[in-house]
């Protein structure tokens, strides 16, 4: 059976006690011996320092790379995407209809203007040629008669031997018969058109297309009322266009510029698997307004392509000029630091001391950054180690060299589509 047993106050658990209550129960040689500690510690490290035993003390200050601002000549650009397109397209047709009978290119050459390409039979057209002469023959004939027999009557009518509306009727006849030999001359002009139009000449100098039409097929000719048969098509090549859209603000900011004379309006141009601008050319041509459903207006550079290796359809990307050369400061891009909405990079005062310094940024050229304001020429900018330095503290420093960085190739299958470019000129 179970009995309750009462808790006496001493068989109850400790309560932890204070340090000050522990202190007050050691006896007093304990007491003395912790009085004594650290006067002990004290001395002993003066001791050591009056001896030249190395003590420990506070870690030494980081050591950042700083560098003044790079100060270069640039060119800045907007960056644009677009195709090229031939400078003239013409689609050859025939004139007549007919039998071909002759191919004179190989598919793909280049051809140049008044060379023939195709011959239609012009067996059928000679032959009205020739029907067109012989009526010219006749009419011929026909006012040699008319003005023998208007010449007689004249005679006649001095002698009163013929009546004044024989005579009125006699030229009246020989002007019917100068119209039929008109007339008879501008069929014979017609026909002789109709032979020559069964030779199918280049009507332009340029790179030729394959043949749509083989030998021994019939045409279908333009001048019939039916559109006339595609026979091949030609596509001039030198010079070649390069057409591109651009939205309402690039155009303002390009259109400003060059009418402030701070642009010029060359352009230069790369390939997809090329690094490297090396196609230059001109704006020839804008567009006479703005697409309101895009918000874009089209424009079209000229560019010489002597080689003809540029070919229509063929993807591009070209930067326009948008001021003439300046003189701007650059930073590593890695040194830049961004503080909520804008971008700072640590300044190193004359005394050691580390402060942020807000900056106003431009293009990005050869991995450094454009700085239009924030910096100046004097400024030791931390290019290496800012992690290290906290704005207000001290750091060592180790001087430094800021470089462009190697342009790293074009990627073949992602195009470049930023704006606000910039390059390095005199080089």
């Amino acid at each position: 059976m179970n009995q309750l047993t009462e808790i006496k106050a001493d068989d109850r658990v400790d309560r932890p006690r204070s340090m000050k209550v522990i202190v007050a129960e050691l006896p007093w040689s304990k007491k003395v011996a912790l009085v004594a500690l650290p006067i002990a510690l004290v001395a002993g490290v003066v001791m050591l320092e009056s001896r030249g035993v190395p003590v420990a003390a506070l870690p030494p200050s980081p050591t950042v790379t700083v560098a003044t601002p790079l100060s270069r000549q640039i060119a800045e650009w907007d960056d644009y995407s677009g195709r090229f397109e031939a400078s003239k397209s013409v689609e050859v047709r025939p004139r007549v209809s007919g039998a071909v009978i002759a191919v004179h290119f190989t598919d793909g050459a280049v051809v140049r203007r008044g060379q023939l390409l195709y011959t239609i039979d012009p067996r059928p057209f000679l032959a009205a040629l020739a029907e067109a002469r012989a009526a010219v023959m006749g009419a011929r004939s026909d006012l040699v008669l008319a003005q023998e027999d208007y010449g007689r009557a004249q005679r006649l009518l001095s002698a009163d031997a013929v009546s004044r509306s024989d005579v009125d009727r006699l030229r009246a006849r020989v002007q019917a018969v100068e119209a039929a030999l008109a007339a008879a001359n501008a069929r014979v002009h017609s026909r002789a058109l109709d032979v020559d139009f069964t030779r199918v000449r280049a009507p332009i100098s340029g790179r030729i297309s394959d043949r749509r039409i083989d030998p021994g097929n019939l045409v279908q000719g333009g001048g019939s009322g039916a559109e006339g048969s595609l026979l091949t098509t030609i596509n001039a090549l030198d010079p070649v266009y390069f057409t591109f859209d651009a939205s309402e603000a690039l155009f303002l900011k390009a259109r400003r510029a060059r009418e402030s004379g701070a642009a010029s309006s060359a352009v230069d141009i790369r390939l997809q698997d090329e690094a490297d601008y090396r196609w230059h050319g001109r704006l020839d041509f804008t567009d006479n307004g703005l697409d309101q459903r895009s918000g874009t207006i089209r424009l079209r550079a000229v560019v010489a392509n002597p080689t003809q290796f540029l070919t229509p359809g063929m993807f591009g990307n070209m930067r326009l000029s948008t001021s003439l050369a300046t003189t701007a400061l650059l930073v590593p891009d890695s040194a830049l630091q961004t503080d909520q909405a804008r971008k700072v990079v640590m300044i190193v005062g004359p005394d050691g001391t580390v402060g942020p310094r807000p900056v106003t940024v431009g293009p990005l050229i050869d991995g450094l950054r454009v700085i239009r304001s924030g910096v100046s020429a004097s400024d030791r900018v931390i290019i290496s180690g800012s992690q290290l330095a906290m704005p207000g503290t001290k750091v060592q420093v180790r001087a430094g060299r800021i470089l462009p960085q190697q342009a790293a190739a074009a990627s073949a299958s992602l195009p470049v589509s930023f704006s606000g470019e910039a390059t390095f000129t005199g080089r």
